[in-house]
């Protein structure tokens, strides 16, 4: 078989497979917004839209994860494009990560619309939502353009998210403390707030696998995290 013929072919596939991952990445940008919108506007409809969504981006990730093992089988990829493929398969999981965490948001939204609202504790969660979501933005656009310096500044904007998570986790405990009808709303926050500092986890997680494809190395896993917490309180789900 000529080998140019196989090097266009898989060229061909994985640009289909890229577009999978960019739609993916979209419906992703979108959920953690209007997760973030039904929240601070006290919106189940929105939540419910939030929540059926999902189902999109778990069977984008399954068709990329089907095209990418397909595309092993019928093209053997050479060592460097097969660091593609596996990044790309990464890539997809990391973003279903963030729509399920997305969706968890919108789940509360239905049980604290119910509740004694928290001062100001919503426009925050949406801010921090609203960081993340454009760090995202970046990651995708880094991995399109192979951008390992763009990649680096997501990482370093990380930090800021854990900063936010941290002032937010503080300011809950004081009205707990403050009054007893605020600990079961604060707990559903601080919950909401564990998840979007991980959803900027798994932005960065993105982000390396960036640098790890331009460069062929990945980022120091020591990289300093800033959000400290108390474990009792601590839920990702």
């Amino acid at each position: 078989m000529n080998d140019k013929h196989i090097v266009s072919s898989f060229d061909s596939d994985l640009e289909q497979i890229q577009a999978h991952i960019m739609k993916m990445g979209g419906l992703v940008e979108e959920a953690i917004l209007d997760a973030s919108k039904s929240l601070k506007n006290r919106d189940e409809e929105l939540a419910e839209i939030v929540r059926n969504n999902d189902k999109a981006i778990d069977q984008l990730e399954q068709l990329v994860n089907d095209e990418c093992f397909k595309l092993i089988a019928l093209r053997s990829p050479t060592a460097i494009d097969l660091r593609v493929v596996l990044s790309v398969m990464k890539i997809a999981g990391n973003l279903e990560r963030i729509g399920d965490y997305a969706k968890n948001m919108a789940k509360r939204t239905g049980v604290l619309v119910h509740m004694t609202p928290v001062e100001g504790a919503r426009g925050a969660l949406r801010r921090m939502a609203r960081e993340v979501q454009l760090m995202l933005k970046d990651a995708l656009d880094a991995y399109i353009q192979r951008d390992a310096e763009l990649a680096q500044d997501i990482l370093e904007r990380d930090r800021d998210i854990d900063q936010m998570y941290n002032a937010l986790f503080r300011e809950f405990l004081t009205f707990m403390m403050e009054d007893p009808r605020y600990i079961t709303p604060c707990m559903h926050l601080h919950f909401i707030a564990k998840n979007t500092e991980r959803m900027g986890d798994h932005v960065t997680s993105i982000a390396e696998q960036v640098i790890y494809l331009v460069t062929g190395e990945l980022p120091d896993e020591n990289r300093p995290k800033s959000d400290h917490y108390d474990p009792a309180l601590h839920s990702a789900e």
